[in-house]
Formats: C-alpha cells, structure tokens, sequence
C-alpha cells in the first residue's frame, strides 16, 4: 500500500472509531431516556407519562458523546487504529463503559426522583448494558474488517530488519511464509556487523549499515523494526536502541534477547513467530494525557497569576544591562527535535561571545539581578511560554543544547534516552543538583533524570514540584 494512501486510510480509519462511537454514545443515551420516561416514571407518578423530549434531553444529546470521546481519548484508545486485538478491545470497552457511567450516574441520574431505591441498581445496569451494545458492536464491526485486511495482505506497515544473517534470515521467512499475513510489509533490512554478501540479502534489499538507520526510516517511512541478531551481535543492542530512540516506530525482538533491553517491554505473538515489543510509552496513556492537559492548564493558570511579577522582573533585568528582556536559545525537545526556549535573561548580552559555555556559582557573566532571578528560578518563569507550546512540560528533564549533548553522550550513550519525554521546566536532577556547572555535574544529574524515566507518574510530579516550590521560597537554587 502507498504512503500517501496509509497515512490517508489512517485518518480515515480514526473517524470511523469517532463517528461510530459519537453515534452509540446518542443511541444508548436516547435509549435509556425512552426506558426512563416508560419504566420509572409510570411507577413514580401511578399513571403513564406521555413521552416528550425536552431541553435536557437535547443537551444530554450533544454533550454525553463528547463526554464519552474524551474518556476514551484519554485512556489511549485512539492511539494505533490499525493494531487493536478484538480481546483486548472487549475487555477496554467494558472497563471504560464501567468508568463513564458511573460518572454519568452520580453526575446525572443519583437525584432522579424515584419509587423504589431498586430502581438506582435498575437504571445503572440499563444503562451499562445500552451504552456497551451499541458501543462495542460496531467496534467490533470496524476491527475485525480491519484485521481480515490485514490477514489478506491488503493492510501493510512498512518494517526494516536489522541483521542481516541467520537469525533475521529465519524471522523473515517465518514471518512472510505464514498463511495468514501479519501487517509486515518488509523493505529491506541493515547489517549490523560482518561483511557481504549476506544470507538474507538473497531475500530482500541490503539498504545500508545500521549507522545509518535513522536516515532510511525516514526515507522510507519505515513504521516498525524488527531487531534480529545473532548472539555474536548481541553486544550492539545497547548502540541500536540509541539510535532508534528518537524515531517514532514499533521496535520488535526476538524473545532470545528479552534480558538485554531496559524500559517496559510486552509480549506481541504474530501468528507463530512471537516477538517482544519495546515499549514507548513510559506512563499509562490516561495518566500521560493526563499530565499533558495538567501542564497546560497549570501554565495557562501561572501566566496569568504571575504576569504582574513578570512586569517586575522584565523591569529588573532592563535596568540591570542592555539588552532584550528575554534570552532566546536553542535545545533538543522530544525525540530529538529542536525548540527555542525563552527565559529571562541573568546574563550580559555577549555573554557567549566566545562560544557555549556554562555558568558556575561565581559566573561573573552572570548580572546582579540574575543572580537572584537564578537562585529563585525566577528566570525560568517564561517555560511556561514552552509548555503551553507543547516544546516542554512542567516536569521532565532539562532541556540541553546540542554542544552539551555530544559531549555527554560521549561519557554516556544512554543520556538519549531522556529524549524520549518532553523535557520540564523543573526535573529531579535538577532539584537535587540545580544548575550544572561542568559535563560532570551533568552526569551526576543524568543519573537522576534517568530514575526519573523508570518512575514516572502524576505522584513523582508533583512531588518534584512541591521541592521546587520549596527552592523558590527558600531561595536556596544554585
């Protein structure tokens, strides 16, 4: 299949799942409200109550399925369209019908005048078993097409083998000679080690070196690996998942190699051929969408209440040198990609004339006033700007610039992995070790930034935030 034509059939697919959920959303809501008007109503007022759809009806009619996207948007159900299991999406329904209308039924039906308190338990499950029907059914409709497409062949995700010997040339076999097809749509395959001909060159293209890795997932728009090496290979792992950190694709290996990786992994068996799954996503998706929306909101609500400290110290830092109020600088976000972030300025204006250097306690490039806005972390205030950007969050790991990184990555290939998150205005390195001052104190912040990755959740944010709120009134940043 085409690209242009995936990407195409991608968004489309997405609108199916909305449009299908929008529309079950309407149908079990206006179900139940039929139910209500001839089940309840009867028994509460002793006659029959002729049906009649008013204002809250309309309301609840174009409110309750936005409702019902958001919750499922929020959980993460919207994320891959094309890689759902019919079970797993069985279970998801049920567990989010759960969730939403017990939302609905102590936001909505708990003060319904009633006749029997037998009737909470009666609409609760009526309206469980509604909204479920006419949910999963044509989900499972839309899901189980899609997979028939797969298993024809018709649906296909471009995959990049890395190895190129025995192993990659047995996986690749295994996996292109089944019966029923697996999404893998095969173009080629890098070689990690050892020199031409390959074994699985006689199968598909030899399309370089794994150097070269993240040039041919973006030229050929690759959207899933497979790792397959030898166990003369294994000692490459580590390099390879460096390499691959910052592109956006399924990474897969062989069960063999299971010890060797670090992060969150999940069994995926295709057919015969079962491979571990490296996962990207270090929180659950509820709690990351959660974060993200929280950040917003947070900044929104920072830069309003701060804006007249803004005014002050925008004021401070004029009267301290010329120069521009706001220092502007480029660092590497997510996935490696490069933003400008915005701060106010501490410093004189030609403070790096002689090139990138960092600052230390007695930085005489440091100005009077920017002493104090860096003790207060005053100077950071404008992330804010960064994070309703979408450039940073509010608790992540400090932004480098790309100087700094080189030369970190140099002592420690597995700084990159940070770039797996949006970075943060404020971090756990940095509430323990606060500025860096050398490429030493920035491993030592790395380690923490690091621990960070394999403990994130709404919990550790906020506890980090709560220090950081300390250091700003104490004063005591370094």
């Amino acid at each position: 299949m085409h690209e242009d034509t995936l990407t195409m059939n991608r968004k489309l697919q997405l609108a199916k799942y909305l449009f299908a959920d929008l529309l079950s959303a309407a149908l079990a809501w206006s179900s139940f409200y039929v139910y209500r008007k001839l089940t309840f109503e009867p028994l509460k007022f002793g006659y029959r109550v002729p049906l009649h759809f008013d204002l809250k009806f309309f309301l609840g009619l174009a409110l309750i399925p936005l409702f019902w996207v958001i919750l499922y948007y929020a959980s993460g159900y919207y994320r891959e369209v094309f890689r759902k299991s019919r079970l797993t999406e069985l279970w998801f329904t049920i567990r989010l019908t759960f969730i939403g209308v017990l939302v609905l039924f102590f936001g909505l039906l708990l003060d319904d005048v009633i006749a029997d308190y037998s009737n909470y338990y009666r609409s609760f499950f009526t309206l469980f078993l509604l909204h479920f029907g006419f949910t999963y059914l044509p989900r499972l409709i839309i899901t189980t097409n899609t997979t028939h497409k797969i298993h024809k062949r018709l649906i296909g995700f471009n995959t990049l083998l890395i190895g190129g010997n025995e192993k990659a040339l047995e996986i690749f076999r295994e996996i292109s000679q089944q019966e029923q097809g697996t999404g893998n749509k095969f173009v080629g395959f890098v070689s990690v080690q050892g020199a031409m001909p390959f074994p699985l060159g006689e199968e598909i293209h030899h399309l370089g070196p794994v150097s070269q890795v993240k040039e041919i997932i973006q030229k050929h728009r690759i959207e899933e690996v497979i790792i397959a090496l030898e166990y003369t290979e294994h000692s490459s792992v580590e390099r390879i998942l460096n390499l691959l950190i910052d592109s956006n694709v399924v990474i897969k290996t062989i069960p063999g190699m299971y010890e060797i990786f670090t992060g969150k992994v999940k069994m995926s068996t295709i057919f015969g051929t079962p491979l571990i799954e490296v996962s990207h996503h270090l929180m659950p998706a509820w709690q990351q969408n959660l974060k993200h929306f929280l950040d917003v909101i947070l900044s929104f609500v920072a830069l309003a209440l701060l804006s007249p400290l803004f005014v002050v110290l925008a004021i401070g830092v004029k009267l301290s040198s010329p120069g521009p109020v706001f220092y502007k600088q480029e660092r590497l976000g997510r996935h490696g990609k490069p933003f400008t972030i915005y701060k106010f300025r501490s410093m004189y204006n030609d403070a790096e004339s002689n090139g990138p250097q960092l600052s230390s306690k007695e930085d005489i490039r440091v100005t009077r006033f920017g002493r104090f806005m860096r003790k207060s972390r005053l100077d950071e205030l404008p992330n804010f700007f960064n994070v309703l950007r979408g450039d940073m969050a509010l608790v992540g790991p400090r932004p480098e610039r790309p100087h700094f990184i080189n030369q970190i990555t140099e002592h420690a290939p597995q700084y990159i992995q940070l770039l797996k998150v949006r970075p943060g205005i404020t971090s756990w390195g940095q509430v323990k070790y606060g500025y860096a001052e050398n490429v030493d104190q920035m491993l030592k912040r790395m380690k923490f930034d690091l621990l960070y990755l394999d403990n994130m959740s709404l919990y550790v944010d906020f506890k980090i935030m709560i220090y950081t709120l300390l250091i700003i009134y104490r004063g005591t940043g370094v």
